[in-house]
């Protein structure tokens, strides 16, 4: 069943809802959104660049982002087969791996970002 129309800032509380979910019931969230702010932190520590804070915020996005796609696709997948099936195994596990994906390509950006003002 799909919501009716709705206005601007019922979309923005929905939207705001699911973010609530997400911080509640997904363990990796809470773990992306508490290195949000220790990253950022380090950030403004070591005086970054803008590209860098750019390079970073949309990575730090991305993972969050994938993150929330793969719970509601893992919430879909139950859904439509509540019984243990490959196909569902596979949905799943590949949208887990497009977290997996976009966690080591902030981590790279990362370590590109972060390593050499470490090392130096």
């Amino acid at each position: 069943m799909s919501r009716p129309p709705s206005t601007l800032w019922q979309s923005f509380g929905w939207a705001w809802a699911g973010f609530r979910y997400l911080l509640r019931t997904q363990r990796n969230m809470r773990i992306h959104t508490l290195a949000v702010p220790v990253v950022a932190a380090c950030g403004w520590w070591m005086e970054l660049s803008r590209v860098e804070w750019a390079v970073l915020a949309l990575a730090a996005g991305l993972v969050m982002a994938a993150e929330a796609l793969n719970t509601s696709i893992e919430a879909v997948v139950d859904l439509l087969s509540p019984e243990w099936q490959e196909q569902a195994r596979i949905a799943k596990d590949t949208a887990a791996a497009g977290v997996l994906m976009a966690a080591f390509a902030a981590a790279v950006a990362g370590v590109l970002i972060f390593g050499g003002r470490l090392a130096g």
